[in-house]
C-alpha cells in the first residue's frame, strides 16, 4: 500500500467512524475504483494535493455509506465536475 493509499485510507476511516482493520481491504477497494473512475476521465488524483485527497476521502464514503447506489450528492458533483474541467485530458501526475 502506497503513501497515498495508506493516508487516503486513515482519513477515510476516520470519516466513517471506524478504528479497526477488518474493512481495510473493502475501502482500499473502493478508493482504488474512485482513483480508477477519476483516472479514466483524465483526472490523476495526488496526495500532494490536499483537494485532491479530500475529494478521494469525500467520494469513497458516499460510495461506502450508499453501497454506489443513488445520487450523487450535489457538493460532489460539483467538486468531480470542476477536477474534470481542470485536470481533464492534462497530465498532472
Amino acid at each position: 500500500m502506497g503513501k497515498e493509499e495508506s493516508q487516503a485510507l486513515t482519513l477515510l476511516k476516520m470519516n466513517l467512524g471506524i478504528s479497526k482493520e477488518n474493512r481495510d481491504s473493502y475501502l482500499s477497494a473502493i478508493i482504488e475504483g474512485v482513483k480508477t473512475e477519476m483516472k479514466d476521465k483524465g483526472v490523476t488524483l495526488s496526495d500532494e494535493n490536499s483537494d485532491h485527497l479530500m475529494f478521494l476521502v469525500d467520494f469513497a464514503a458516499w460510495r461506502y455509506r450508499s453501497r454506489g447506489e443513488g445520487i450523487l450528492p450535489r457538493n460532489l458533483q460539483f467538486r468531480k465536475h470542476n477536477l474534470i474541467i481542470k485536470y481533464g485530458g492534462v497530465s498532472n501526475e
